[in-house]
């Protein structure tokens, strides 16, 4: 299974840190916010990696390198005239990702959730890791009922940013800007997402603050 880190994004609730340094690039604990998820992957036996790239895309590019160093190998799906959201991002970097399924992760996500037991295979068209409610997000995201994933329900839990997904999931779009949420909500509806809930570490590292808080954080561990 490949696996792509989502990269691409300007990290306007970053700024000033993003005006110089891409996110991805940014440190907490003496590492940059995108070598922990290298690490994580290359542990959990994933070699082959996509790096979407947009904002600043040049420096990751000469911070990683062809990803030998961490034990992987890189490409990148380049996005330099335009940064194509999520769902557009996915989509353009489909010719990498191949057509088996694919793990899917936010580049500006802290986690230490074992990749290795994410199904290869599943069951819908989306498999989703789901996490309780951090404060900034209280109201949630999505529904978690029997292994299933709902667009409503009487407990909404967040989307971690993890997710595996098949290529046929983006099968009626078309190239350019789209968030992936829509898309999922509209497979949901057929019940094609199954997912499960992660009770571990997760942080959403969006603003100068919250990555302050995870350098403490990492710091003290």
């Amino acid at each position: 299974m490949k696996a792509m880190i989502l990269a691409a994004g300007r990290g306007e609730r970053m700024r000033p840190l993003t005006d110089a340094t891409p996110k991805p690039l940014l440190r907490a604990g003496g590492k940059t916010l995108i070598e922990y998820h290298l690490a994580a992957l290359a542990r959990a036996g994933f070699r082959e990696l996509v790096v979407n790239t947009g904002h600043l895309g040049a420096r990751i590019e000469a911070a990683l390198g062809d990803g030998a160093a961490y034990g992987v190998r890189i490409e990148y799906s380049r996005e330099d005239g335009q940064i194509l959201d999520t769902g557009g991002g996915i989509f353009n970097a489909l010719p990498r990702l191949g057509e088996a399924p694919f793990l899917v992760v936010n580049g500006d996500v802290y986690t230490d959730y074992p990749f290795e037991q994410l199904p290869r295979e599943p069951l819908g068209l989306a498999h989703l890791v789901l996490v309780p409610n951090p404060p900034q997000h209280a109201r949630g995201d999505f529904a978690l009922r029997e292994g299933r994933v709902w667009g409503a329900g009487a407990e909404l839990l967040t989307f971690s940013g993890i997710g595996v997904y098949r290529p046929r999931l983006f099968a009626d779009c078309q190239a350019g800007v789209f968030p992936l949420a829509p898309l999922l909500r509209r497979v949901m509806a057929a019940g094609e997402v199954s997912g499960e809930r992660y009770g571990g570490e997760w942080r959403d590292v969006g603003t100068p603050e919250r990555l302050a808080e995870l350098d403490r954080l990492l710091a003290g561990a």
